[in-house]
């Protein structure tokens, strides 16, 4: 039996190809996710550990920032002098260190990265445990010099001499480049610049006696942990944020390991997708050959093999097919990873191709994956090889699984998907987002199932619609292509199962994304009433110093300033709530139109005062006049009056948990210092928009980072930020369009030589060559527009089960993207013809006598 399978898996290696390229998709996305990660993790891990001090001394950690509010945490600079005089201290020296900056050249040109990463400004003191080293000019001394790292120095052509221009939180300033520093360790992608302490200490931070963090070096024999402990007794154990050199290089791991997980889990997304769509390739490459094998199988039992003998030779080609395919996505997995450093290296991260990780996880869920995603989808197809009888060697056995009845499929369908369709009322019922979550989630996954399981029993209606118009169309030809489509049900659904997933996830995908655009621009067309926004690219906050040159523009009539802070808010009902609310000033109402439940802007935006979103202030037990208590960044709290609730029906989903917002002049009494996130400009009477507009560009021209909407702009950006999400759907359905393709190819060429004998004697009669060409073509062509039909049918369902889960965080717009689903449809006949080329091909080049005599 070993050797008959081993004969037999060499003899079918050209049709086990595609399956086995499925495999290596899904193995290939495994290994080289983790691959990459691993790499990065060990990349950072070790510039960390080798650039933290023995010891540092930070700022309290506040509120998190969802959204930056500018401030910059600081601790006083005089502490270095204090901590010299601890035992065990050889040395400390102050941080001064921000990472929002903005740096030009002469021509207003950014020197700053141009692919998200951040400019940092920091202090020249240069120590073993510098990740950089000065490698040309001269150390800064003095507050109009500078370094800069050289990696930014070749990509934007800055040398020794230039002047560049640094747009700092407390206002811009100009230096000369007199130094060129170099990476002695891994670039993260960020630029760097470096003054001399006391010129960082005022110009970065507004303050010659601040710091933004303490750095203290242990003396000889001394231990981390022991000068830890000596530090926080000096200083007060409650003071301040105490690390030793292990626990700071955590901690960066830590921020940069959402960062990290990101990737991990796209790549592993495109792993799933790759996994389950190419399970039905192989569950219907060896269902097919199986049918075409049933009368070898026949003669094995006749001769003697058990059942259970051929089911472990049906399994041990699934092994066999797991192993090769498993060893080469391992491999391909590698080269997915060397690649994506390369990328990375591309966009001004370095990393060494040689340091790459892999460790002994990756080749086990490499091999786990492959040979385990062969072997279950392999399993079913064994078991109907076992059922073969000895009698079938006799006879002229018909391909299994065609005339056999679909009840048991209808039952278990019907009730996985009756469980489905209840999960999924459940979820557009739901008042409360986790729950609508869940059930959303459990409804999607035995939908799927359900449609899976079902498909087989839609083949016939549907198809019979689709391909109705093929024997006007097309004569003969497309009455025995649509005929072909519906001989074996199990065969096209599983074939068109493939595509359908893919299509489902991207049909429910376009229409929330569709369904949040439209949400978004009804609420920018109902609320925002400036004529010009000024903001950030990337919604970082800017320097006061850009608020006042708008301000000073010709033709700029009202400016309203709006800024972002963190705070924590003590409810009634006993919960502690962190949130980011936003400041405005006092002519909001001239700017914007927000919808009260109760009170006005004035009560929201008076001293002392703050509004809240009316169903967040029910739910929580809060009236209009309650008083909370209220914490700020930096620990200061104060006692809030609510002066107003708003009916924005969008409070949640626009803006952080609560809507809350109040007053300038109170967030600045208790947490000064911010920067502005957003200015909105009204034209002063007798300018146009046009003209204004030119005035504000040319007024910001020496601030790039700084941008000027109008509201198309401002609806055109929201798009692109939810584009981001459905160009990585379109990607996995790329991804899934490739598997799918594969199947049609594999399904359509087993097929061709499953019917031999059948097209010698269509030729025979007459067909000819094109005849038949068109006919595999149009076969193929139904079958994955059946599939796509399926797919975007239930991803419609799905999308409006997630709008209506949008819709509890205030984004009640439903919109379908038609475009989108006609666009699929036409591209999905497409792929039919393309996966139909080679099989077609193939077929009407057969010899006629040859095929006539086929077994």
């Amino acid at each position: 039996m070993l050797k008959a399978t081993l004969r037999s898996f060499l003899a079918h290696k050209g049709r086990l190809l595609l399956s086995a390229l499925a495999v290596v998709l899904s193995v290939a996305f495994v290994a080289g996710s983790l691959i990459f990660s691993d790499t990065l993790g060990r990349t950072f891990d070790r510039l960390f550990a080798s650039t933290a001090a023995d010891v540092t001394v930070r700022p309290q950690e506040g509120l998190d920032e969802a959204v930056p509010s500018g401030t910059t945490a600081t601790l006083p600079a005089a502490l270095a002098g204090r901590l010299s005089g601890v035992e065990g201290v050889a040395a400390a020296h102050v941080d001064a260190e921000v990472e929002n900056l903005t740096v030009v050249d002469d021509e207003n040109e950014p020197v700053s990265p141009t692919t998200g990463a951040p400019t940092i400004g920091t202090n020249w003191h240069p120590t073993e445990r510098s990740p950089v080293e000065l490698t040309s000019g001269h150390a800064p001394d003095g507050p109009g010099q500078a370094l800069l790292d050289s990696e930014t120095a070749d990509r934007t052509g800055v040398r020794i001499g230039d002047s560049l221009t640094v747009v700092a939180p407390p206002g811009s300033f100009r230096v000369e480049v007199v130094g060129i520093v170099t990476f002695t360790t891994t670039n993260p992608g960020a630029a760097l610049l470096f003054l001399d302490t006391p010129t960082a200490q005022t110009k970065l931070l507004g303050d010659a006696k601040a710091a933004t963090g303490i750095s203290v070096e242990a003396a000889a024999g001394v231990s981390d942990d022991l000068l830890k402990r000596r530090v926080a007794d000096a200083l007060g154990p409650d003071a301040y944020e105490y690390r030793t050199a292990a626990e700071q290089a955590e901690s960066d791991v830590e921020q940069l390991g959402g960062f990290l997980d990101v990737i991990k889990y796209v790549m592993l997304g495109f792993a799933g997708i790759a996994v389950l769509v190419g399970v039905f390739l192989i569950v219907n490459t060896f269902s097919m050959l199986i049918a075409q094998r049933t009368r070898e199988l026949g003669l094995l039992r006749a001769l003697g093999a058990d059942r259970r003998q051929v089911r472990r030779s049906v399994l041990t080609e699934a092994l066999l097919l797991g192993v090769v395919g498993s060893t080469l996505g391992l491999a391909a997995g590698i080269g997915l990873a060397a690649g994506l450093i390369g990328l990375m290296n591309a966009i001004g991260m370095n990393i060494s191709s040689a340091e790459m990780v892999i460790g002994w996880a990756t080749p086990v869920a490499a091999y786990v994956v492959g040979i385990g995603v062969t072997f279950v989808a392999a399993y079913l197809p064994a078991r109907r090889a076992a059922a073969v009888s000895p009698m079938a060697a006799l006879t002229d056995a018909e391909v299994a699984g065609v005339g056999r009845p679909l009840r048991l499929r209808a039952v278990v369908g019907g009730v996985v998907g009756a469980a489905g369709a209840a999960a999924l009322a459940g979820c557009a019922a739901a008042t409360e987002t986790a729950s609508a979550a869940s059930l959303l989630g459990l409804g999607v996954v035995l939908t799927l199932v359900a449609t899976v399981i079902a498909g087989p029993l839609l083949v016939r209606p549907v198809i019979r619609v689709l391909g109705a118009a093929f024997p006007a169309l097309f004569g003969p030809v497309g009455r025995m292509s649509q005929r072909n489509a519906l001989r074996n049900p199990r065969r096209t659904g599983a074939t068109a199962a493939a595509l359908m997933v893919g299509l489902a996830l991207v049909g429910g995908m376009s229409v929330a994304s569709a369904s949040m655009t439209e949400s978004f621009d009804r609420q920018i067309d109902r609320t925002l009433g400036a004529d010009f926004i000024v903001q950030n690219g990337g919604f970082m906050p800017f320097p006061r110093e850009i608020t006042d040159r708008v301000r000073e523009t010709p033709g700029a009539g009202l400016v309203v300033r709006s800024r972002f802070a963190p705070l924590a808010v003590r409810l009634p009902d006993g919960d502690r709530v962190e949130t980011t609310a936003a400041a405005y000033d006092p002519r909001l109402d001239e700017v914007a139109s927000i919808s009260y439940a109760r009170g006005d802007t004035a009560g929201a935006l008076a001293a002392g005062h703050l509004a809240m979103d009316a169903d967040f202030a029910r739910e929580h037990g809060v009236r209009l006049g309650s008083t909370l208590p209220v914490e700020f960044q930096g620990g200061r709290t104060a006692e809030l009056t609510v002066g107003a609730l708003t009916d924005m029906e969008s409070a949640e989903g626009f803006g952080a948990r609560g809507g809350l917002f109040l007053g300038l002049e109170t967030l600045q009494r208790y947490a000064p210092g911010g920067q502005e996130s957003a200015l909105y400009v009204n034209a002063a009477p007798g300018t146009g928009d046009d003209e204004l507009r030119a005035n504000l560009e040319r007024t910001l021209d020496p601030y790039p980072q700084v941008q000027v909407r109008d509201i198309a702009d401002y609806k055109k950006l929201v798009h692109d930020q939810i584009s981001v999400l459905l160009y990585l759907v379109y990607a996995l359905l790329g991804l899934a369009i490739v598997i799918a393709v594969l199947g049609v190819v594999n399904t359509l060429a087993l097929s061709v030589v499953e019917r031999t004998r059948e097209i010698g004697l269509l030729r025979a009669i007459g067909l000819s060559r094109r005849q038949l060409r068109r006919m595999i073509r149009l076969e193929s062509v139904v079958i994955a527009v059946f599939g796509a039909v399926l797919g975007l049918a239930l991803g419609l369902v799905w999308g409006v089960c997630i709008q209506q889960v949008l819709a509890l965080q205030g984004m009640t717009a439903f919109a379908v993207p038609w475009g989108t689903v006609v666009a699929v449809v036409i591209g999905s006949a497409v792929v039919g013809v393309v996966a139909a080329l080679l099989p077609a091909l193939r077929a009407s080049r057969m010899n006629v006598l040859a095929a006539i005599a086929h077994e």
